[in-house]
């Protein structure tokens, strides 16, 4: 096996473990999806199990998640897999785990892995002092890129360059709690490859242009408040640093120089494949277990790993070395997603019982008096489900909540969506384990001997920072 292609095989690995499930005999023969309303609302268990162990494992007992995550997944996905087969006509429930490993998992994920191998191999070398101006410009690209290559591609793009040229300052962590805030959240909420959870919503049916055409005005109002409230603070800390000898430069300042650029070219390439599959219709269908899948769809599966092999072909390796790239982050995304998109099955199901399922009290929630839907409710129970656990499961159940009909929610229910997007990407800020990228950030900073805030000071410093900013955003519309 060529060794590029064992790190793209061992993402994918989990999804081959779901399909070995779902290979049950006569699986091609079933008609019909889980009765959501005949659930009942323990089924939710292992769901919010699996996010509780995400949201903890990394803060609370980090040597034990990074040992045994995949236990972990197995575990949470077992209970949801093992009871199904035995309550539930199995040729319905492995029809329906392998639409979900082949029509939601292995496209999200192998999106993931080439964005991730493509911004790898983009390198921005040497150093600039990290005064005000400086920060204000690398954030603002930072945001501006990751509607682009990702959240998670922009943040490891910047992180390090960011790092050097803030090492000579004395007080330095805001200027990644704000990095966080913009570049790894906020800035992602334009194009389904900004943010994970938009890309899902694009795979159950949204415009690919869809967010860039309704949640651009919340964006920039939003982007522009915060980097102008980090203008503020930055320029408060860099006159009193001004008063106090400065630190020695352990890096000094470098022209700036880019590798990497066919990287440039090969995002086109995936954001072309995309497109492509949004608008070729060729007919063509083939049935694996039950499924239905779609030409289109599986050259466009196939174009992110070419672009992903390309990527590693085409860019020196000295270059990732120096961007620190390794594979251990997306394969832990594999896994874990894994688990989750077996342990979401029956909530989604529940959900799409609507008012005859377990969850008709949380569709009250989001539901007016007139019995319209309330899009201010569905921002801040997204958001607020966003903070704490993965913002790509909570887009998918309150997603389901408000229908499921991408082309209802496009048209007539479009603040519905938009709130729905806003609030799972920008609320993905709130707290560490809000979004992948936002640990990310965290370790790598820390590793470089930044003084980050602690789980609950970044809580304070995001709650003193974005909770106003998104109470005016729901007050003016959302």
């Amino acid at each position: 096996m060529p060794a590029i292609l064992r790190p793209t095989l061992a993402a994918a690995l989990p999804a081959f473990a779901v399909l070995a499930v779902t290979a049950w005999p006569g699986a091609a023969y079933a008609a019909d999806g889980l009765d959501g309303a005949k659930l009942s609302w323990l089924w939710a268990l292992p769901f919010a199990g699996i996010l509780l162990s995400i949201a903890t494992g990394p803060v609370f007992y980090p040597h034990v998640w990074e040992r045994h995550l995949g236990k972990f997944a197995t575990f949470w996905s077992a209970a949801v897999i093992v009871p199904l087969l035995v309550t539930t006509d199995p040729r319905i429930v492995t029809t329906t785990l392998a639409h979900t490993a082949l029509l939601d998992y292995m496209p999200f994920i192998l999106l993931l892995l080439a964005l991730f191998t493509v911004a790898g191999g983009i390198y921005l070398e040497g150093n600039l002092r990290g005064g005000v101006v400086t920060n204000t410009a690398l954030l603002a690209i930072g945001t501006a890129a990751a509607s682009l290559v990702g959240t998670t591609g922009a943040a490891m793009i910047l992180i390090r360059p960011l790092i050097r040229a803030n090492d000579d300052r004395k007080f330095n962590a805001h200027v990644f709690v704000f990095f966080i805030f913009l570049v790894c959240n906020i800035g992602g909420s334009l194009t389904p490859l900004g943010d994970p959870p938009l890309f899902l919503g694009f795979l159950r049916g949204v415009d690919f242009f869809w967010t860039t055409q309704h949640l651009w005005p919340e964006t920039l109002a939003v982007s522009a408040a915060v980097m102008a409230i980090f203008v503020v603070i930055d320029s408060y800390f860099y006159r009193r640093e001004e008063r106090t000898p400065r630190r020695a430069d352990p890096t000094p300042d470098t022209p700036l120089k880019l590798h990497g650029t066919v990287n440039f070219a090969l995002i086109a390439v995936i954001i072309g494949a995309i497109l492509m599959s949004a608008q070729w219709r060729p007919g063509v269908t083939f049935a694996v277990a039950g499924v239905h899948l779609e030409l289109q769809d599986l050259a466009r599966d196939a174009i992110f790993v070419l672009v992903a092999i390309a990527s590693l072909r085409l860019t020196r390796k000295e270059d990732r070395a120096a961007n620190g790239f390794s594979w251990g982050p997306i394969k832990e995304v594999a896994i874990l997603f894994a688990g989750i998109f077996i342990c979401i099955v029956p909530v989604m199901a529940m959900l799409q019982a609507g008012p005859e399922g377990a969850f008709k009290s949380v569709l009250s929630l989001v539901t007016r008096g007139d019995g319209t839907p309330n899009p201010a409710a569905y921002f801040w129970l997204t958001g607020g489900l966003s903070s704490f656990l993965d913002n790509a499961p909570t887009y998918l159940v309150f997603f389901q909540l408000a229908g499921g009909d991408a082309a209802h929610l496009m048209t007539d229910l479009a603040p519905v969506l938009a709130a729905i997007s806003l609030g799972a990407v920008f609320m993905g800020a709130m707290t560490y384990i809000g979004n992948a990228p936002n640990f990310m950030v965290y370790a790598i900073a820390t590793e470089r001997g930044i003084r980050m805030p602690s789980f609950f000071g970044y809580m304070l410093w995001s709650f003193a920072v974005l909770l106003p900013v998104f109470v005016v955003l729901s007050l003016l519309g959302i």
